[in-house]
């Protein structure tokens, strides 16, 4: 009998959570697709809908730690896999939104990029922590920086901007021009979360 095709196979070996898992991804990519709908047509529909999938990510999220507890279904590739997913729905797209919303200066990309680099740089440091305290038998007591779905409260901020109408030359808090390029201070909420989520000093208790 032959074997059953690798992509196949793949899918197999899937836990019922790492579909809960892909889920979250979809919602980000959709966000991400939703953005560049509003970038092309400038509907204001496209951006909110951007900013709803993000809270619709969140729950997929935490539906798939309470699925692969429940069923007592833990991998290294459903961390893996779980990170893939929240770097696109909780890194790039909360960036993309914030760049389609109005913030696009010179500036606002550098914090934008850095806010990115700081969720990916987040994410790889608790797997390799949760890697060796697996390893050593250990229980996670807590996080090192605030998780990276945190970017939510800044998703929202931009959804109720949007609602609102103030995107766009509206951005609360307005901008300043430094330099070569233009500062909106509302980017600087992506600085300070990139960096909490990067920080060894601060620590989450793990629930």
């Amino acid at each position: 009998m032959s074997a059953p095709p690798r992509h196949l196979s793949m899918i197999r070996s899937f836990h019922l959570a790492d579909f809960f898992t892909l889920g979250n991804a979809a919602c980000g990519v959709l966000a991400v697709f939703a953005v560049m709908g509003y970038v092309e047509a400038r509907t204001p529909r496209y951006l909110l809908t951007a900013a709803a999938l993000i809270p619709l990510a969140l729950v997929l999220d935490v539906l798939d730690g309470r699925v692969a507890r429940s069923r007592q279904k833990h991998s290294a590739m459903g961390r893996e896999l779980d990170s893939l997913a929240d770097v696109i729905s909780f890194g790039v797209a909360p960036a993309a939104i914030a760049y389609a919303a109005g913030m696009s200066g010179l500036w606002d990309v550098v914090i934008l990029v850095y806010f990115v680099c700081c969720g990916v740089s987040r994410l790889a440091r608790f797997n390799v922590t949760a890697e060796a305290l697996s390893v050593e038998a250990g229980k996670v007591t807590y996080f090192e920086g605030t998780p990276i779905p945190s970017s939510l409260v800044l998703v929202v901020i931009v959804g109720v901007s949007a609602w609102l109408g103030h995107i766009g030359d509206a951005l609360p808090l307005g901008s300043v021009r430094l330099g070569p390029g233009r500062l909106h201070f509302l980017t600087l909420a992506w600085a300070l979360s990139g960096s909490l989520m990067i920080s060894k000093t601060l620590r989450i208790p793990k629930l």
